[in-house]
């Protein structure tokens, strides 16, 4: 996130009402586009390689880099800028701007919302609740104009919701922490975080290369599903990170394969 960003602290819900438009003819257009902090989730990374025509290797080496996360321990992938002066998007050009447009992160659909989850204990079970909340720079002059929105057909107009759909499986991964008084994820547990959340290319051959299906109990269907599939297996990807931390039983051993993993 930019630092002149100003994040206002009033939670808006979906009824919330404001004024903003984004477009060519605006001073600002594109200024909010560089000297920004893009985390990248797991769809994002489907739809931007697949609008270039890359593999999902090939994508996360030419176009972004990572740094793990103190809290988890987890290792997220972030959009590498430009070594220009002003940090520019790699995918934003003068003056048509976003070149990648139908297919840009989520958080780039959501600006000037920016989105957030809370982690909360209702009775015997976690919850977790999404809220909004306005991204306000200096720059801007999108809020001077006179469309009119609210949060909820801002999402809509901007596909917001199909990526927080899609993403919604990692998203509750990501609201694990280590336990005081616990290491962090080792470094095995750190790679197959980043590869079953952002290469999907090495996720599948893992799947499908190793003895995976030796020791899971994946059903024909499925098998085949995420072997053509890759939202599916995307969201495969979401389980599997589920089960080796321990936040669900997820996935079945198969009973041969037992006294093996043991």
């Amino acid at each position: 996130m930019s630092k002149m960003n100003v994040i206002e602290p009033t939670r808006l819900d979906l009824g919330t009402k404001f004024r903003f438009r984004c477009h060519k003819g605006i001073k600002c257009f594109t200024k909010c586009c560089s000297n920004i902090d893009i985390m990248l989730t797991p769809y994002d990374i489907i739809r931007m390689k697949n609008k270039l025509g890359l593999s999902s290797e090939e994508f996360l080496e030419k176009y972004t880099f990572s740094t793990v996360d103190e809290e988890s321990s987890h290792p997220y992938a972030y959009l590498k800028m430009d070594k220009d002066e002003k940090k520019s998007c790699p995918f934003v050009k003068a003056p048509d701007g976003c070149t990648i447009y139908t297919d840009r992160p989520v958080s780039c659909r959501y600006y000037p919302i920016g989105q957030a989850t809370l982690k909360k204990q209702k009775d015997d079970s976690v919850v977790h609740e999404e809220f909004y909340f306005f991204v306000k720079e200096k720059h801007c002059l999108g809020y001077n104009e006179d469309t009119e929105w609210t949060v909820e057909s801002w999402r809509d107009d901007q596909e917001a919701n199909l990526y927080d759909d899609m993403n919604r499986g990692w998203k509750s991964i990501l609201m694990r922490r280590n336990l005081p008084g616990q290491k962090e994820l080792d470094p095995n547990k750190q790679e197959q975080f980043y590869i079953a959340s952002y290469d999907l290319d090495r996720f599948r051959r893992y799947v499908f290369d190793s003895k995976f299906l030796d020791v899971f109990d994946i059903n024909t269907e499925e098998n085949e599903k995420i072997k053509s599939d890759e939202i599916a297996l995307m969201k495969f990807g979401f389980r599997y990170l589920k089960y080796l931390f321990m936040m669900e039983k997820s996935l079945k051993i198969k009973p041969e394969a037992i006294g093996t993993k043991k």
